[in-house]
C-alpha cells in the first residue's frame, strides 16, 4: 500500500496564544534573575532557562530537576530542588 502524504491545514501559520504574549512584570526575587522590564511569559521562561544552563543548575542525573542557587531559592519558595514543571508554577507567583 502506498503511503499518503499528510496535508497541512490550509498552510496557515500557527498563531501564538495571546495570554502567553501579554507583557508581564517580574517582581521580587524573579526580577533579580531575569530583569525587571515588561516581557511576555515566554521570554521570562527563556531567560530562566538561560540562567539555569549558564550556571549548570540542571541536575546531572535527572534532567527534569532544577537545583536552586542563592538567587533561585527565593523564587522556588526556599526549596533546594524543584521539577521543571513545578518551576513554572512557582515562577508565576512573581509575575504581575
Amino acid at each position: 500500500m502506498a503511503k499518503k502524504k499528510a496535508k497541512k491545514a490550509g498552510g496557515k501559520k500557527r498563531k501564538p496564544n495571546a495570554a502567553f504574549m501579554k507583557p508581564m512584570t517580574p517582581t521580587g526575587p524573579l526580577a533579580a534573575v531575569v530583569g525587571a522590564g515588561n516581557m511576555p511569559r515566554t521570554e521570562v521562561t527563556k531567560k530562566i532557562w538561560g540562567y539555569i544552563k549558564r550556571n549548570g543548575l540542571q541536575d546531572k542525573k535527572n534532567k527534569r530537576m532544577i537545583n536552586a542557587d542563592e538567587k533561585l531559592k527565593p523564587v522556588f519558595g526556599g526549596k533546594g530542588q524543584v521539577s521543571m514543571f513545578e518551576m513554572t508554577k512557582l515562577v508565576s507567583r512573581f509575575l504581575k
